[in-house]
């Protein structure tokens, strides 16, 4: 929980949560501040406060613009051709709707954003489970199975 009452303490906060997180707790991290500023904007446009839309379409259009540059095609070039595609419609999608001052393309804007940060998500899931039965194995440790996970559920 980021503190709220000091912005220095909340700045110091997040400079740690980011400097200490893994590659894919910080595109996680990415899409829920994307996703954030959007939202914002979008009620900047509800309230009719065009500096606040402005202030704040500029801050998700930054994240996109990096998501988008921070693909690499030589890695996996036909997975990166798909999400620049979508980081290029929901960027396209802000503009529409900052300056023709409507709310759907942002509310679409912000439906590929969490549809990606869940898809993110479930994939950091599943490998993270992955790495877990990877160092149990050779551990000689069980890894983890779906009677442990729910005891492990049942009893938190």
């Amino acid at each position: 929980m980021i503190p709220q009452k000091n912005p220095q303490a909340a700045a110091q906060y997040l400079k740690t949560r980011v400097m200490t997180a893994t590659p894919e707790q910080l595109q996680i991290m990415l899409y829920d501040g994307a996703i954030r500023f959007c939202e914002q904007a979008r009620a900047g446009l509800e309230q009719k406060n065009y500096e606040q839309l402005f202030i704040n379409i500029t801050k998700a259009q930054k994240i996109v613009t990096e998501l988008l540059t921070t693909l690499r095609p030589d890695v996996y070039p036909e997975l990166c051709a798909k999400l620049g595609g979508v980081y290029k419609y929901v960027y396209k999608r802000m503009i529409e709707g900052s300056t023709q001052h409507k709310q759907e393309p942002l509310i679409e804007a912000m439906q590929l954003l969490r549809f990606q940060r869940e898809t993110w998500a479930m994939l950091q899931e599943k490998t993270a489970k992955e790495k877990a039965g990877k160092a149990a194995a050779s551990l000689n440790v069980p890894g983890p199975d779906a009677r442990m996970e729910a005891s492990i559920s049942m009893s938190a």
